[in-house]
């Protein structure tokens, strides 16, 4: 199955000359998911993974089937204010400002072994504070998979030298690559 059929090209989107890659199309097909959920996991099935760790939203929606699929929790990682409890907070840079995330205190246990997740791999700055606020306990990180990794604006670069794992892979804002 070729993943890049269930990804819908989006010109001028969210603004003028940005290509939005949109994934709705693979959440609507019961067999792309599926298809999804086992490449995720196959790279991950013998590392024991205990913990999955996603920024929301769409993050979830990768993150906990394939917690499931790998026998492991999952650990949400939310915008701040929308957990109860102490948390952790970690502040990123983003293309035009900055944002933060958090997850609680006790959300990490030592000897966790840690696989984040989100559906795409742009600039890193989303996954570099999960990698961040995983980092704070004593966890192993194994490594990192998305659905579709942007190579041209040097993500896995920022992340290295983390294990990359991506499925679809687009090196241009080109809408037929």
């Amino acid at each position: 199955m070729d993943l890049k059929d269930y990804v819908r090209s989006v010109p001028d989107f969210p603004k003028p000359g940005i290509m939005f890659r949109d994934i709705t199309p693979i959440l609507k097909s019961p067999v792309a998911m599926a298809e999804v959920i086992d490449r995720m996991a196959a790279p991950y099935r013998d590392q024991n993974i205990t913990t999955i760790m996603a920024a929301e939203a769409r993050g979830f929606v990768f993150g906990v089937p394939l917690a499931m699929e790998l026998g492991a929790g999952f650990i949400p990682v939310r915008k701040p204010g929308k957990l109860p409890g102490a948390t952790h907070k970690s502040r990123y840079e983003l293309e035009y400002g900055s944002d933060s995330l958090e997850i609680h205190q006790d959300a990490i246990e030592r000897g966790d072994r840690i696989l984040l997740v989100d559906d795409l791999l742009a600039t890193g700055g989303t996954v570099g504070a999960c990698l961040q606020l995983a980092g704070l306990q004593e966890a192993t990180i194994v490594g990192a998979v998305f659905v579709i990794e942007l190579s041209f604006l040097k993500g896995r670069e920022r992340l290295s030298p983390l294990q990359i794992t991506s499925l679809i892979t687009y090196h241009t804002e080109d809408p037929d690559e």
